[in-house]
C-alpha cells in the first residue's frame, strides 16, 4: 500500500522546474505560483499575482528568475511572453486606503486567496512566496525564497512587480513631486524629503510610521482619481486555450 504523501525524488537538473516537476510527478499538479510586490512601501498599492505554468518548461522563459534580481528591460521582456505563455494567470491589486483599513498582512495573504481563485484554470497545488497561506482551496506549501526557487513563483513575481511599476509610473504623473516613478513608493531618502516638505498624498499609507506622523493629505481632485484606486482588489484573470 502507498502512503501519502507519495516519496519524490527531487531531480537537480531541473532548475526552477524542480519542485513544481516533483509535485507534477505525485500527481499534484497544475502547479500555480503566487507572489506580491510593493508589501514594504509606504505608498501605492500592494500587487499579488498568481500565475499558473504549463507543466513542460518553454524556451522563451528560460530567463525566470526572481523579479529583483532582473533589470526592469529583462522584466518587461519576460512579461508578455509569460502571460502568453502560462495556462492561467490572474492580478489583484489593493489600494492605500484599504492596505490602512485591514493591515497589509491581511492584505497580503487574502490578496493570495483571490489571485488563486481568480485562475481560469483550477491549480492542483499552491506555491506561495515565504508565507503560509490559509484558506486555499488546495494544498500549498510556502517556500523561503519562492521567487528564485520555483518558475511558476518567479514568474508570479515578476507579473506583480512590472504590473506595480507601471502603476506608479502613472500615478507620479497624477501625483506629481513625490517622485513615484523612480522610488515606485518605498522608503528613500529622496521619498522622506518630499514626504517632510510635501506631507502625505492619498497615494500614501497613513498607517506606515514614516507617513502618518505628517500633516493629513488633502484629496485628489476628481479628475486625478480612477476608480481601480477605489475599488479594493481587482482580480484580471486570462485562461489560455488548451486545444
Amino acid at each position: 500500500m502507498t502512503g501519502w504523501p507519495p516519496r519524490t525524488v527531487i531531480r537537480r537538473s531541473t532548475g526552477l522546474r524542480t519542485l513544481e516537476s516533483a509535485l507534477i510527478r505525485c500527481g499534484l499538479g497544475p502547479v500555480a505560483g503566487v507572489d506580491e510586490a510593493g508589501r514594504g512601501a509606504c505608498a501605492g498599492p500592494l500587487v499579488v499575482a498568481a500565475c499558473l505554468l504549463a507543466p513542460r518548461p518553454h524556451a522563451a522563459l528560460a530567463d525566470l528568475d526572481d523579479s529583483k534580481k532582473l533589470t526592469e528591460v529583462a522584466r518587461e521582456r519576460l512579461y508578455p511572453v509569460i502571460t502568453r505563455l502560462a495556462l492561467a494567470w490572474s492580478i489583484v491589486t489593493y489600494p492605500a486606503w484599504e492596505i490602512d483599513a485591514i493591515g497589509v498582512h491581511v492584505a497580503n495573504l487574502e490578496g493570495m486567496r483571490r489571485a488563486v481563485a481568480a485562475l481560469g484554470t483550477p491549480p492542483g497545488y499552491v506555491l506561495s512566496d515565504g508565507f503560509r497561506v490559509p484558506g486555499l482551496a488546495v494544498p500549498s506549501l510556502p517556500v523561503i525564497g519562492g521567487d528564485a526557487t520555483a518558475a511558476c513563483v518567479a514568474a508570479a513575481s515578476i507579473l506583480a512587480k512590472v504590473t506595480r511599476d507601471r502603476m506608479m509610473v502613472e500615478l507620479d504623473a497624477r501625483v506629481p513631486g513625490y517622485g513615484f516613478a523612480g522610488h515606485k513608493g518605498y522608503n528613500t531618502p529622496e521619498h522622506n524629503a518630499a514626504l517632510a516638505a510635501r506631507g502625505p498624498s492619498m497615494q500614501h499609507r497613513l498607517s506606515w510610521r514614516n507617513v502618518g506622523s505628517g500633516p493629513t493629505p488633502a484629496p485628489e481632485p476628481a479628475s486625478a482619481r480612477r476608480r481601480g484606486d477605489t475599488t479594493g482588489p481587482t482580480p484580471t484573470s486570462r485562461r489560455m486555450p488548451t486545444g
